[in-house]
């Protein structure tokens, strides 16, 4: 029996009403226009939706690709309500999309992941609270948001990370401290806002777990990814993940299935944990969206993560990702378009050479300047085993310039 069609007006998840599926021809919204949005984009419209985009800047990389860019800010009531009109449902790219944006959307049109969800997201602590409900380890932390919280905290968290509550992302809006003078002065550095001092632990390896859930509750997820970050932001990722063992990886997976019911969430979700040197798994945050360490499941998954969140957008029944080839997925951050002594370079990466790599696969994001620390695009190398996708990886990080791991 076919599944019902959505009608203008029905919802899905968080909204008014129910209906179990938008299907192909209706036009899908997304809030924001990066390169999570286009890649989002190019998914839906593969599986033959049309897209709608709410993005302020006029050559962002999802607007220019999709069916209609609305030029608006995430709060403007105009640009909100035309990206309702337009859509028969409506995602984000970007947790910090601001929380009462989509829930406005959500009187109107279904929205997932729901303004709940992401509001948690938007903030650590709140995001630890719900950790600690949903039964899953985090580093231990304290919430400072007086001085006097601050001179009266716990010895044993230092040395730590001392973290904004919010819009941090990619090693932004965070620093060590290793001392209570370090912790004082970290704090006014960052503005004297609320923030989370978490103790720095023994870490063996980062990982990060993406899972789907939809509207019915049904929960599908891609393979452990294995991750290394540099100056808080992803160089490089590693499927399947090489060096954790495969308890750990379904503790990690039970852990992230988890987190999603415990929030009721509808959409792809990614939790990022830390793997201790004894063992132990710690959460360390979670995204309400597709995620940079996913990236690589466009090319080595039979079903991505981007296809994942049109399907749980949609209503559309969820499967299991299959991953098909063993893998590894560089960043490629702008400062490949400059020389050592921080020109650019005119002609930009040699990426002729690197495409003569077998099992190569280039994605750049259509993003006009190359600034350093600016996410371009990725690469990501499959082969038949996980030992060659590496030695290729490491041969195109060498041409790149990019440092080997």
């Amino acid at each position: 029996m076919s599944s019902p069609i959505i009608a203008p007006g029905a919802t899905l998840g968080e909204g008014p009403g129910v209906t179990p599926f938008v299907a192909p021809g209706a036009t899908l919204g997304v809030m924001g226009g990066g390169q999570l949005a286009r890649m989002f984009v190019h998914a839906a419209q593969q599986m033959g939706y049309a897209t709608a985009v709410l993005d302020a800047d006029p050559a962002s990389p999802a607007g220019l690709i999709a069916h209609h860019h609305i030029r608006a800010g995430y709060l403007d009531e105009s640009g909100l309500a035309q990206l309702a009109d337009l859509s028969a449902a409506i995602t984000t790219e970007f947790e910090n999309v601001p929380a009462r944006a989509l829930a406005s959307l959500a009187g109107r049109r279904p929205v997932a992941p729901g303004a709940a969800a992401v509001a948690i997201c938007q903030d650590r602590t709140a995001e630890k609270a719900h950790f600690d409900r949903s039964g899953v380890a985090c580093a231990p932390h304290a919430v400072l948001e007086s001085v006097g919280q601050l001179v009266s905290v716990r010895g044993d968290l230092l040395p730590g990370i001392l973290k904004t509550a919010r819009l941090g992302y990619d090693g932004k809006g965070q620093v060590r401290v290793d001392s209570r003078a370090e912790l004082a002065s970290g704090w006014a550095a960052l503005g004297s806002v609320t923030c989370v001092l978490e103790k720095m632990l023994p870490l063996a390896h980062e990982i990060s777990v993406i899972v789907a859930r939809g509207a019915d509750g049904a929960v599908v997820n891609l393979p452990v990814q294995q991750n290394l970050h540099r100056d808080g932001v992803l160089a490089v990722t590693q499927v399947p993940a090489p060096d954790v063992a495969a308890d750990v990886q379904q503790r990690a997976i039970e852990s992230a299935r988890r987190i999603a019911a415990e929030l009721g969430y509808v959409g792809v979700l990614c939790v990022e944990f830390f793997v201790l040197a004894d063992g132990a798994l710690v959460a360390n945050e979670m995204a309400p969206r597709p995620h940079n360490s996913g990236h690589y499941s466009i090319d080595a998954c039979d079903v991505s993560q981007f296809d994942l969140q049109v399907r749980t957008l949609t209503g559309a029944p969820l499967v299991a990702p299959r991953l098909h080839s063993p893998c590894v997925m560089l960043n490629l951050l702008g400062d490949l378009w400059f020389d050592d002594d921080g020109e650019a370079v005119e002609a930009g990466p040699d990426w002729a050479a690197v495409l003569a790599l077998p099992g190569v696969h280039l994605h750049l994001y259509g993003k006009a300047e190359a600034r350093p620390g600016r996410k371009m695009g990725h690469l990501t190398v499959t082969a038949e085993s996980a030992a060659r996708a590496a030695e290729v990886a490491r041969e195109a990080a060498a041409l790149l310039g990019i440092e080997g791991w």
